[in-house]
């Protein structure tokens, strides 16, 4: 399956003095998804949590450009079937960076 979509990155920006924010960023890169799968956490083992939480495991490939190979410890989210989820992990495997994602992200977008 081929993937087409933006990743968000973050960068630490003065936004007034003395007070620091993360501006998000995007870029869209094409790929590949790798693994298509999900978890569901039990709403017992989460004792805070009254529904079960859902969370994606999968996996996509990205052809990453100098900016992504430069910077993929900035990487937050990447919008993938309509929604942004939280990259958790990225391998470099150039020229291409391997992006696992977790929970949807509630964070900042651009």
């Amino acid at each position: 399956m081929r993937f087409h979509g933006p990743v968000g990155y973050a960068e630490d920006t003065e936004t007034a003095p003395g007070v620091w924010s993360e501006v998000i960023t995007e870029r869209s890169y094409y790929g590949d998804v790798l693994i298509q799968a999900r978890r569901l956490e039990d709403s017992a083992l989460v004792p805070q949590t009254l529904n079960p939480n859902i969370t994606a495991e999968n996996r996509l490939s990205i052809v990453a450009d100098a900016y992504a190979n430069d910077n993929f410890a900035k990487m937050r989210y990447i919008r993938w079937n309509g929604d942004n989820w939280t990259i958790t992990r990225v391998e470099v495997q150039r020229p291409r960076l391997i992006l696992s994602i977790g929970d949807l992200w509630n964070g900042n977008t651009a």
